[in-house]
């Protein structure tokens, strides 16, 4: 008498798995969406980020995450550190960064001969 004949036949349906499916689909659509416009071009951009790292030489001018641009005059300690100079070209100002802190490279430097 209290139960309504609708609610008394939907209780009697076993779940499928189709039902299952259609339930977590957009779930897994969104993840799939997800993946595409966030995960993958950050990862891309961060493999990027690295090569360029693993690229830097002496004579290349970088800009630092603080906004600081320096010519490299040395890589030190494997890539991990370097030296860079700072100065207007008159004074020669000279700072020991870490690498892993270059957020741009402006341009290639000129390779520079080791006699000089």
């Amino acid at each position: 008498m209290f139960v309504t004949p609708a609610y008394a036949q939907a209780a009697g349906a076993a779940p499928g798995s189709t039902d299952f499916l259609i339930q977590f689909a957009p779930f897994i659509l969104i993840f799939v969406i997800m993946y595409f416009l966030l995960i993958r071009p950050q990862q891309r951009k961060a493999k990027e980020h690295r090569d360029m790292l693993k690229n830097l030489r002496r004579g290349d001018v970088v800009v630092m995450q603080g906004g600081l641009i320096g010519k490299i005059l040395k890589v030190v300690d494997d890539s991990n550190e370097l030296l860079l100079d700072v100065g207007d070209g008159t004074t020669k100002v000279q700072v020991r960064v870490a690498a892993g802190l270059v957020q741009q490279l402006r341009s290639k430097g000129e390779p520079v001969k080791e006699g000089n």
